[in-house]
């Protein structure tokens, strides 16, 4: 039998990538299974040599797939243990979840522009581009940034529209939205 590290080395997503040393999505990321919060590494990852319970991980750690994984269009430097963020997607959009310890590696080239190019395509699209650090959120629109601080589960981001364009963005209770 071959051992979980092993297992994990030949896995690919877009039939090209590998995780290979990049674990950082085992900080980023909460798992509910585990009881693991956003921003503080899984007990079971080895960072920078994979998982240790590999071949048993949770489910949600199984259907998880990086865009850097699945999206060839995005090169080496997007791979997350590189760019210092995980690129995943949402309901609405894209997410950039930053390393707590590079808060700002986003706003570095060649990342920056590429990301507020997504968010050109975004607006004429109803797509958002949210950064998220820790709890904080900040939505990225052609214009301007968003900070909208701590967003808690059970809130939700408000953008207000002028067309297509974004002109503002809040923050309320989930319970508070008009159905």
């Amino acid at each position: 039998m071959q051992s979980d590290v092993a297992t994990r080395k030949r896995m690919t997503c877009s039939g090209k990538r590998l995780c290979g040393d990049c674990t950082l999505c085992c900080k980023v990321m909460a798992i509910e299974a585990l009881a693991k919060p956003v921003n503080s590494w899984c007990p079971d990852c080895r960072p920078g040599r994979g998982c240790m319970i590999y071949a048993h991980r949770p489910a949600e750690c199984q259907n998880f797939r990086c865009l850097w994984l699945v999206n060839d269009l995005l090169d080496e430097r997007w791979k997350p243990n590189k760019s210092k963020f995980v690129l995943t997607t949402s309901e609405d959009g894209i997410e950039i979840r930053c390393d707590p310890g590079f808060p700002d590696a986003w706003r570095k080239e060649p990342y920056g522009s590429e990301i507020r190019e997504w968010a050109v395509s975004g607006e004429d699209n109803d797509v958002t581009v949210v950064i998220i650090i820790g709890q904080r959120m900040i939505l990225v629109t052609p214009d301007r940034e968003f900070d909208l601080g701590v967003v808690r589960p059970d809130e939700r981001i408000v953008r207000e529209l002028e067309g297509r364009k974004v002109v503002d963005a809040r923050v309320v209770k989930a319970g508070d939205l008009k159905s």
